[in-house]
């Protein structure tokens, strides 16, 4: 933050997109504390500190998107902890928004749903890889470029009157 504070004298737009997943068969059993710490301090934490050291440098028309998941609206059993971080980040926009929309900030969140990037064959087993993404309406995992539109738009004064809300890059599962 100091360096974008130091060298453009302010930030307009923050993207929280860090994750960290780890597929679990088992239910709630095979999750340790290290691995939900893991999942919670990555996609939650990080999320509340970058925001918390951003803030304070974002004028009015700035705007902040957060990254949650499909899985913040359709658990899966094998992703518990992730899902619920999620779900977390989710209500944080929210609470955020409400907390930032008189300063003229707007808040709002992406929520994809499978997408592939190298964290799925480092995370999940090799069975559930060769079929990843063929539960989406659309049969397929998304490709990263085709989040990239959504996020640019959100950034962009074109939504300037879009906030708190969560918009699903789904390939049709719905997010409610």
């Amino acid at each position: 933050m100091d360096r974008a504070v130091e060298e453009f004298g302010h930030i307009d737009v923050l993207v929280s997109n860090a994750a960290y997943q780890m597929s679990r068969s088992g239910g709630i059993a095979a999750i340790t504390t290290d691995q939900l710490d893991r999942v919670f301090k990555t996609n939650v934490y990080a999320m509340f500190w970058l925001c918390k050291a951003a803030i304070p440098h974002m004028p009015p028309g700035s705007t902040i998107i957060t990254s949650s998941s499909v899985q913040a609206f359709q658990p899966a059993p094998h992703l518990l902890d992730y899902a619920a971080s999620k779900g977390a980040i989710v209500n944080f926009t929210k609470a955020l928004d409400q907390n930032l929309v008189e300063k003229g900030i707007r808040a709002n969140s992406v929520a994809p749903g499978p997408v592939w990037t190298s964290l799925i064959p480092a995370t999940m087993p090799e069975e559930m890889v060769e079929s990843f993404g063929q539960q989406s309406p659309m049969g397929r995992a998304a490709q990263p470029a085709e989040l990239a539109p959504i996020y640019v738009f959100l950034a962009s004064q074109e939504s300037s009157y879009i906030t708190s809300e969560v918009l699903g890059v789904t390939g049709g599962s719905p997010i409610t």
